[in-house]
């Protein structure tokens, strides 16, 4: 236990302290691209634990950074756990990527050597170098990254992917921020105030085993951690006013960076800081918050080290077995199970806190429409755009056969219809399953088996 107190006592520690361009320049200034490139170059440099990777490219061209730490072959001790950090996937939300910067100074100190012989990390301090400088939420081709995980379209999350593919992290953590300031939050006259939300996997299809470890124990644990710091938390709960609207606990799609980790049975999370009023605004302990949140993040992977790594592995395992439910819920919703909600908001008016109480409050994630897992699924080799998706997504595929006993169906679709769920349109196609009746000519068909790691993402 002692190394992991070590871990938490870090920020105090000056020896060797790198200062980044946001402190450089007394936080009045956001660290640009060209900053962020030569700061990190300048950290590896200084230490052997630290390896600068280019990963990709954005759609601009800038580098996409991977900083690798380990005191050997990155991933190549299987001894080891493997955690990846990854931030400011908006390029609006500056303190992931500033928070990235003063975490990526920290771990270079000779004080934590020895927690790189149990662990491999890569820190992404910035998904999004394009939108980053200019301020927007979106990268240059107009998506929004964390709504492009599953159909993984853009450079920046394909490279993003393909990266924990290469090494299958244990571990992830997803750093964002949420924006107090909405208009209707205004209107209400309280906003939420939290320096850290944090949230766990929520999708049912995820192991109920890494989700109850997540919710048991690491959540405890953060908010301990983060008040003895003076950083305030809650559990990450978009959606209000109170009364006006109704507030769910997390989000369920796996088209996002935590949950299309989560859905392979990695222990996954968001951590969503506090955004200001601007871009600086208290930017200082906007960073300084998200720092904390991800060295504590650290330092409990380390502290759990064996019991994520076997946790993750064992049920990982079930996903190749077909150890795993037969059903797949593929729609979703947040329901009440009668839960009040007492939430801390403070006033505008009078910029202090007061308890109110969410009587729509929907902390359960339900299935609303499960479909059976099959062995695999066939894709005729004309549709090229589905092949090159299944090769994006690094999925086992081989040419078919089978055998007379087996069963072949096809979904029929009725009508495509969508949702609008909370500003973002979601697919809601109205299908039945049929027997296919036709002859199938099997050359001209690839097979997708079910049994992979990504066994509930293909079915989902």
């Amino acid at each position: 236990m002692k190394k992991i107190v070590l871990i938490f006592s870090l920020y105090s520690v000056s020896f060797l302290a790198q200062t980044t361009p946001l402190e450089k320049n007394s936080y009045n200034k956001l660290t640009s691209y060209e900053e962020l490139t030569e700061f990190i170059y300048q950290l590896d440099s200084l230490s052997d634990l630290l390896n600068v990777e280019v990963i990709g490219q954005s759609v601009k061209g800038k580098n996409l950074y991977a900083l690798k730490y380990s005191d050997s072959e990155f991933g190549k001790d299987s001894s080891k756990i493997k955690l990846l950090l990854f931030a400011q996937q908006h390029g609006n939300e500056q303190s992931g990527k500033e928070g990235a910067l003063l975490l990526a100074t920290k771990l270079i100190q000779p004080i934590l050597v020895d927690i790189f012989k149990k662990i491999d990390l890569i820190l992404i301090p910035q998904m999004n170098p394009d939108g980053s400088e200019i301020n927007v939420r979106f990268n240059a081709n107009g998506m929004d990254l964390n709504r492009n995980h599953l159909i993984l379209t853009e450079p920046e999350t394909i490279a993003m992917h393909k990266l924990f593919n290469e090494y299958q992290f244990e571990a992830t953590m997803d750093v964002h921020e949420y924006y107090p300031y909405t208009e209707d939050y205004l209107q209400y006259g309280y906003i939420k105030y939290f320096d850290e939300q944090i949230g766990t996997t929520t999708n049912p299809n995820v192991s109920e085993r890494i989700r109850n470890f997540s919710n048991q124990q690491y959540l405890p644990f953060i908010e301990a951690y983060l008040k003895e710091r003076n950083f305030s938390f809650h559990n990450y709960i978009p959606g209000g006013p109170p009364e006006i609207n109704l507030i769910r606990q997390s989000t369920y799609d796996i088209n996002d960076g935590r949950q299309s980790l989560g859905i392979q049975n990695s222990f996954s999370f968001i951590q969503e800081g506090k955004n200001g009023k601007d871009s600086i605004d208290n930017i200082q302990r906007r960073a300084e918050g998200q720092f904390h949140g991800m060295l504590a993040f650290i330092g409990f992977c380390f502290e759990h080290r064996d019991k994520i790594k076997s946790m993750v592995e064992e049920e990982r395992s079930k996903l190749f077995s077909g150890e795993v439910s037969d059903s797949v819920a593929i729609q979703m919703d947040h329901i009440s199970n009668g839960e009040k909600l007492i939430v801390s908001l403070r006033s505008i008016y009078t910029n202090t806190d007061s308890l109110i109480t969410v009587t729509d409050f929907r902390p359960v994630v339900k299935s609303i429409y499960d479909v059976e897992r099959p062995l695999g699924y066939l894709i005729p080799k004309s549709l090229t755009e589905l092949y090159d998706w299944a090769v994006r997504q690094d999925l086992d595929i081989s040419d078919f056969d089978f055998t007379q006993d087996q069963v072949i169906q096809e979904y029929f679709v009725h009508e495509i219809d969508s949702i609008d769920f909370e500003g973002d349109t979601v697919v809601n196609p109205e299908v039945e399953l049929n027997v296919f009746r036709n002859k199938i000519n099997k050359q001209d068909y690839y097979f997708i088996p079910t049994n992979q790691l990504k066994n509930n993402l293909i079915v989902k």
